[in-house]
């Protein structure tokens, strides 16, 4: 693509030299002849400190947020935003191609983005998918993801290869960050998602105010939203946006949809989808009632597009589980193991409530907190695995560069509270599953939270292979 196409898509001015532009990047390091290098200040680097060295290793234009002197520079007042409108331009906009479906929230992005990609592929509607777990781009391909909502390059670069493929739709988690660093600036959502807010992300966003306002963005250039009414953020996502807003309720009446006549099990929920014009019976295979809101959004999100609903509820039900989602994990003990993703205090929650519904024996809840995240979540989630737990067992989930043991004494400070409570600590995770494992008897649920889908563990020397399944087998092995 040539350098002045590049600039009309940014509506902008600027006195440059025409060249082929061969890359975007906002990476100093990965600037290279030809390149379109995107000058970002970030908290701890800022990108127009390379503006200059760029230009001279061959860069065919900076973009930069004030005039700094230089020849080929590109002004550009916020330079993220830049950066996703050019790497947009870059690929020939591929998400024009798609219809678009984006998920927010701070629990439940991951379970109803594979709800509705599974239905919708069930409806005979190729369609990607873009998330925490895994990228899936069309005709059996699929990506490990990075992270939940990608790089703008990558981003655009996945949705080409999906509108190359014949995909007609992508579902994609929309992470805060993600809105807040303008990774998806000028994509238009045919329909976007609301599921909940709790507290998540206070390392990055400083206030739950901040992480408010950057989940509410989602909805600011989105056709229709579809939002959680049981939530009390759901009225402020709901302000001040243009698009055509749908309410679901699991409590109340007066929504557009709700749920009735909820029934719980171990071995799922069951329960009637009710609108003014339809009601359909959904049975979804993973327990707990917040299992009813993200089947149950999802189901309303493809009614909304369009899709019908009675085959909506149909797809719905015949959905299988999604990874590290309230995983069983094949053990062959008269105990259960089971896998979840669950690392913020409500999600935590959440899975030990649901637990103790269906457990006919006790509930052993192992978790730990993340280093280098939201310390002041700790002693929270040390106070709700305790609380709720018949055991808990305290240990490391991905240390980072933080010493595990301080990690664990900020998560017990909300322990004492409870000097009741039955607690295992034990800093090495693996030895802590060992831990749970030996203590399990008949008829009780382990529950190892946190890792769910992750393969490996992050530590102050880098990340290793750790895939829990492998280490209760081996464990399991040992006796």
């Amino acid at each position: 693509m040539k350098l002045s196409a590049l600039v009309r898509e940014l509506n902008t001015v600027a006195e440059i030299e025409e060249r082929e532009v061969t890359l975007i990047t906002d990476n100093s390091s990965k600037v290279c002849p030809g390149c379109v290098f995107v000058c970002i200040k970030g908290r701890h680097f800022d990108g127009h400190t390379k503006a200059a060295e760029a230009l001279r290793n061959g860069a065919a234009a900076v973009v930069v947020s004030q005039d700094m002197g230089l020849p080929n520079q590109i002004i550009y007042e916020n330079t993220r935003s830049a950066y996703t409108l050019l790497c947009a331009a870059f690929y020939s906009h591929p998400e024009r191609k798609l219809k678009i479906i984006g998920i927010t929230g701070t629990n439940g992005k991951t379970t109803t983005a594979f709800v509705i990609r599974s239905s919708l592929e069930a409806m005979g509607h190729k369609t990607g998918m873009i998330g925490t777990v895994k990228n899936v781009l069309g005709n059996g391909i699929e990506v490990p993801a990075a992270l939940t909502t990608p790089d703008p390059f990558e981003l655009f670069s996945l949705f080409e290869k999906m509108a190359e493929n014949g995909c007609e739709y992508c579902v994609m988690e929309v992470s805060s960050q993600a809105l807040d660093q303008r990774r998806v600036d000028g994509i238009h959502f045919d329909c976007a998602v609301f599921t909940n807010l709790t507290q998540d992300h206070l390392d990055y966003h400083e206030t739950f105010e901040n992480y408010k306002s950057a989940k509410h963005m989602l909805f600011e250039n989105s056709s229709v939203g579809i939002f959680n009414l049981d939530d009390e953020a759901a009225e402020y996502m709901m302000s001040n946006t243009p698009c055509r807003k749908v309410t679901y309720s699991a409590n109340e009446n007066t929504t557009d949809y709700s749920a009735k006549n909820i029934r719980l099990s171990a071995s799922g929920v069951k329960y009637e989808l009710v609108s003014d014009s339809n009601i359909g019976r959904i049975s979804f295979r993973v327990p707990g009632k917040f299992s009813v809101y993200n089947s149950m959004c999802a189901a309303i999100c493809m009614i909304e597009l369009g899709m019908d609903f009675a085959h909506t509820v149909e797809a719905v039900s015949d959905c299988a589980g999604v990874p590290g989602r309230m995983e069983i994990v094949g053990t062959d003990t008269p105990y259960t193991v089971l896998i979840d993703y669950a690392h913020t205090p409500d999600s935590l929650k959440n899975a030990i409530v649901t637990l103790k519904e269906v457990t006919p024996g006790r509930v052993i809840a192992l978790f730990g907190c993340g280093g280098d995240r939201d310390k002041t979540k700790r002693p929270i989630m040390g106070e709700i695995g305790t609380t709720l737990a018949d055991v808990a067992v305290i240990t490391s989930d991905n240390p980072r560069s933080e010493d595990p043991d301080e990690i664990i004494k900020d998560i017990l400070a909300g322990v004492p509270k409870h000097p009741n409570a039955r607690v295992i600590v034990e800093a090495d995770r693996t030895q802590a599953i060992g831990k749970a494992l030996e203590i399990a008897e008949e008829n009780d649920v382990i529950l190892l939270a946190g890792k769910g889908h992750e393969t490996y563990q992050i530590l102050s020397t880098g990340k290793i292979h750790y895939d829990e399944r492998e280490v209760i087998a081996n464990l399991l092995k040992r006796g």
